[in-house]
């Protein structure tokens, strides 16, 4: 079966396409590897293996799978030089930067035009089904907060340029060159998509998009903590907003000239009757819904919604009066893996629909560490848990992801998986041990307990404080929070209520963090540090200023760096306790 698909199809609007690749699953998967195989067999990793063959068989029983420590090593020698061949026949252009805030490090990951060429067709191909769930999606604009960042030389060597996986789509001959389609028309020019100042960067995008308010359609961003980052900005800088609009002039501040220049494109000259209406709204005491009143077209919010991020739904729902949240793909700078194909169902019940023509899938079962134990795409179990494995076009080969899915349907023939957790816990102390999941549900359950006050949970981190000075050793949760009504500027908070948001997270843990925390000496009381309002943009800047993309930020979800922590301590405005221990049993 042929592996190539006419992107005419899909800009035509012809969803065959996906009922193809859903359908023949077992079969194009095979023709992938085949194909990675016979294109890579003399590479000098492969041949070690496999001796120029390109039997399935073959290469499921002799290639390991491998972890990044793994294959570091050959990606350090591209870096310093050494032939693409020594990992894949296709030329090696560049590195691509993992975010380093999910797992703490950043790694340096292989690109090629083939990487680029299948970000282009997942970007079709899930724009065309977005249009056919969302009426009238394609006669407008996006406002995108895209903050994307120019090429950097290679830590390792100057041979390779690295960068951002969306700021490389951004700057390739796949946008570049693009025809103008509906899902790439947007309220922003591209001068400030590339600004290099962050800051800049997102107070353009929102005066480009308030210009242009009966425009904007959708609304979003790579990670949904920069639309929250973007509706924060908002309130900080509406008035100076309306002073540009009312007077056709950018606020001098706005120093990068491209971007200067070509906002004053957008802006055309002064227009106090906006201004007027866009003061009246962003006067009101509460902002609830406020995304729905400046921009009454938008039909809804992109972005990444699963995992850690759905921390922010609840945020969002709060400033677009629940406009429907849509996380369209499942990627990674390793690799893309699917598409949500039902664009509009709650954000919990997200699953993607895995792509068979992108890479070669294997998984592993959760627990199992053997070679016998994985199976291909085709072969996985309704509700089981796996790791997923990649074989890729730019030279991983049955490379161990870091995540864990749970395989919650099929559409056609193709698995849908659902985003579990990711692999490694993010806090421990004693045995315990604190998964993502059982975090985020924690302080979930705990931001009930603050519907009672006037205040929501804005983003959150947490850390084992295990140091000298603290006995015993204990959980902390950095929280800034945010009043609703905006006349209530002092964010003032109830101790008897954090008291008991304390308390909340710690019975909601499990069993294990239960246990030990009721042994004396062993786990102390959990602890709610509040922050000052601000405080999340600071840790962002600082990982920023570490290397991060500001594009492809998560907060993480603990931190361990003394640095980041110190961040976080020198606006630490309360601390409060739990002040009863949890039930062992529920």
């Amino acid at each position: 079966m042929s592996l190539r698909f006419d992107l005419k199809d899909i800009l035509n609007g012809n969803l065959k396409v996906l009922d193809d690749l859903t359908s023949n699953v077992k079969q194009i998967q095979d023709d992938v590897l085949k194909e990675i195989l016979t294109l890579n067999e003399d590479t000098e990793y492969l041949h070690r293996f496999l001796h120029g063959s390109s039997d399935k068989e073959l290469f499921k029983t002799s290639v390991p799978f491998v972890t990044y420590e793994d294959v570091q090593p050959y990606l350090d020698r591209l870096a310093k030089g050494e032939p693409s061949k020594v990992l894949s026949a296709l030329p090696i252009t560049g590195f691509l930067l993992s975010s380093g805030t999910s797992g703490g490090k950043q790694k340096i990951l292989p690109l090629n035009d083939k990487y680029l060429e299948n970000m282009r067709f997942i970007y079709d191909l899930r724009s065309l089904i977005i249009s056919k769930h969302v009426d009238g999606v394609e006669h407008g604009k996006g406002m995108m907060f895209l903050l994307l960042r120019e090429e950097s030389t290679s830590t390792k060597s100057s041979c390779f340029p690295a960068t951002f996986a969306t700021s490389s789509f951004f700057e390739s001959k796949y946008v570049r060159d693009r025809p103008t389609y509906w899902y790439n028309s947007y309220t922003s020019p591209d001068e400030v998509f590339w600004c290099p100042d962050n800051k800049q960067s997102l107070y353009c995008h929102l005066l480009c998009g308030l210009v242009q308010r009966d425009d904007v359609v959708r609304i979003g961003a790579v990670f949904s903590p920069i639309v929250v980052r973007a509706i924060t900005t908002l309130e900080t800088y509406w008035r100076e907003l309306c002073a540009n609009i009312r007077s056709g002039q950018v606020s001098d501040w706005i120093t990068d000239l491209s971007c200067r220049a070509s906002v004053s494109t957008i802006l055309k000259g002064p227009n106090p009757g906006l201004a007027d209406l866009i003061q009246q709204i962003c006067s009101h005491k509460s902002w609830q819904g406020i995304i729905r009143q400046l921009w009454p077209n938008a039909k809804y919010i992109e972005g990444v919604f699963t995992g850690q991020m759905a921390q922010y739904v609840p945020t969002l729902e709060f400033y677009s009066d629940k406009l429907p949240l849509i996380s369209p793909t499942y990627a990674s700078s390793e690799t893309f893996f699917g598409i949500n194909v039902n664009p509009l169902c709650k954000p919990q019940d997200v699953t993607y629909t895995f792509m068979p023509n992108i890479a070669f899938f294997e998984f592993l079962p959760v627990d199992k560490e053997s070679n016998n134990d994985i199976v291909d795409l085709a072969d996985v179990k309704l509700g089981c848990y796996y790791v997923p494995l990649v074989t890729t076009y730019s030279g991983l080969y049955r490379y161990k992801m870091d995540d864990i899915l749970q395989v919650a349907g099929f559409h056609n023939k193709a698995p849908q998986f659902r985003f579990a957790r990711r692999k490694n816990e993010v806090l421990s102390i004693q045995s315990e041990g604190t998964t993502e999941v059982e975090l985020l549900k924690a302080v979930t359950n705990a931001k009930l307990v603050l519907e009672s006050s006037d205040l929501m949970l804005m983003d959150f981190t947490s850390c084992a404080d295990i140091s000298t000075t603290s006995t015993p050793s204990h959980y902390v949760l950095y929280w800034e929070l945010k009043a609703k009504n905006l006349d209530n500027t002092s964010t003032k908070v109830d101790d008897k209520v954090l008291v008991e948001c304390c308390h909340v997270v710690e019975e909601s843990l499990n069993a294990s963090y239960r246990k030990e925390r009721t042994k004396e000496g062993a786990i102390g009381a959990l602890e709610i540090r509040v922050v000052q309002n601000g405080t999340f943009d600071a840790l962002m800047e600082f990982f920023v200023s570490r290397g991060a993309s500001v594009a492809q930020y998560k907060t993480p979800l603990s931190i361990k760096s003394t640095e980041a922590l110190a961040v976080l301590e020198s606006k630490v405005l309360a601390r409060f306790f739990s002040e009863k221990s949890p039930p062992i049993d529920h």
